[in-house]
Order: C-alpha cells, then sequence, then structure tokens
C-alpha cells in the first residue's frame, strides 16, 4: 500500500499552516514598521488613549489582517479590533 497519497496530504496541511504563520508574521512586522513599541508597553503607556494612524499606515495594516481573517486575529494581540482592521480594509484598500 502507497504512502503516497497521505504524504501528499500532510504537506499540504503543513503548507496551510506554514502560509497562515508567514500571515500573522506579516501582520506583526507591519505593527512594527510603524515604529510602534510592543503592544503591552503602547497600552500601559496609553492608560486607554486612542491611537492615531495615518491612512497609509490603515492601509497597510489592514491588507495584512485581511490575509488573517477575523478569528485569526482574535488569537493574537493587535493594536485594534478586528472589526476596526475590517472597517479600515472595506474604506481604504477595498475601493482602491
Amino acid at each position: 500500500m502507497s504512502t503516497l497519497p497521505l504524504q501528499f496530504l500532510l504537506l499540504l496541511f503543513a503548507g496551510w499552516v506554514n502560509r497562515s504563520q508567514q500571515n500573522v508574521i506579516e501582520y506583526l512586522q507591519e505593527e512594527e514598521a510603524a515604529e510602534l513599541p510592543s503592544n503591552r508597553v503602547l497600552r500601559q503607556q496609553l492608560g486607554g488613549k486612542r491611537l492615531v494612524f495615518t491612512d497609509g499606515q490603515r492601509r497597510r495594516l489592514a491588507a495584512k489582517a485581511k490575509a488573517i481573517g477575523r478569528k485569526g486575529l482574535l488569537e493574537i494581540d493587535t493594536l485594534v479590533t478586528p472589526d476596526t482592521l475590517s472597517r479600515w480594509y472595506r474604506r481604504l484598500v477595498a475601493t482602491t
């Protein structure tokens, strides 16, 4: 009996997991590229105040967040809520 089909499925699954992880990494790198301190430190410093992003920053974060999806964003510590990122995507990325 050949194990080739099982190997193919495992390889396919590994590729999918790798891509999902890469999307999260790219999103977090984009937050870092905005030259902001870590999310935890930033939240402590702000004490509940809002962050102000430029449209360019919003566009880049929203595009990266779209690849992760709402469910994936809920699993990581983002600077803004998944709903906000979705709104930015609809307003700034999908319309251009």
